[in-house]
């Protein structure tokens, strides 16, 4: 499959108070009295948008001309949008030195911080399609992440390709074949400063806890609460 030559650049936004309310970390509002919103709300946005737009992908570009199944195309999607590549590509974009971040913040190195990185690059994704619309913020998540998604394709052969599913995925699958239940992750705690929180989640199905976990994102915390319920249904 070809492959780009063209550097990646993030999008220009035609609002720039969306543009400085996406770069908006909450350690920032909390300095500053004149600002009043954090680009937590546009995170959630970006998050959606960017899950829509890579599955689109994935199910456009493998859907069909690759031997995938649902369950791996979801590993792949996981693997695509979790924090690690997210914070390397907003690293790449250079947002890292674009953040709004509190004085705090920026002491303890959040600029580098990769929960904050991918975040930040969310927010972005969500700001940029309330500025342009659905088509432009296609066109740069697929020059953002069909390199990465052939990539991570070609590398895998007969043998890897089912090691593609997540423990989150393993444990739908049981809760599906069990219950016919999706499970429920909560949200039970969370503590620490804004740029260093930790996330106590718990996954039930039907009504009964089946793990517990924790982590510096919500889904992380997921993913452990997964792979402890995993361990006490034997999966």
């Amino acid at each position: 499959m070809p492959r780009s030559s063209q550097p990646i650049q993030l999008p220009t936004l035609k609002d720039e108070a969306l543009w400085l309310h996406a770069l908006t970390h909450r350690s920032y509002t909390n300095e500053h009295s004149d600002t009043l919103e954090d680009n937590e709300a546009l995170e959630f946005l970006g998050d959606a948008v960017l899950g829509f737009l890579v599955s689109e992908l994935i199910y456009k570009r493998y859907g069909s001309s690759v031997n995938i199944t649902e369950a791996q195309m979801t590993r792949l999607r996981s693997k695509l949008v979790d924090e690690k590549q997210l914070a390397r590509l907003a690293g790449e974009l250079g947002i890292g030195d674009l953040m709004r971040l509190g004085k705090g913040a920026i002491q303890n190195n959040a600029q580098n911080n990769p929960a904050l990185l991918s975040d930040t690059l969310e927010a972005i994704i969500g700001a940029y399609y309330l500025d342009a619309g659905i088509v432009k913020v296609r066109q740069f998540v697929t020059r953002l992440f069909t390199d990465i998604a052939d990539d991570l394709i070609e590398s895998s052969d007969d043998q890897t390709l089912p090691n593609l599913i997540d423990s989150k995925g393993k444990f739908q699958q049981w809760a599906l074949k069990e219950y016919q239940q999706t499970p429920d992750y909560k949200l039970v705690k969370e503590a620490g400063e804004d740029h260093e929180k930790i996330f106590w989640v718990e996954v039930w199905v039907k009504g009964k806890k089946y793990g517990e976990g924790q982590g510096r994102r919500k889904k992380e915390a997921e993913k452990k609460a997964a792979e402890d319920a995993l361990q006490h249904v034997g999966g």
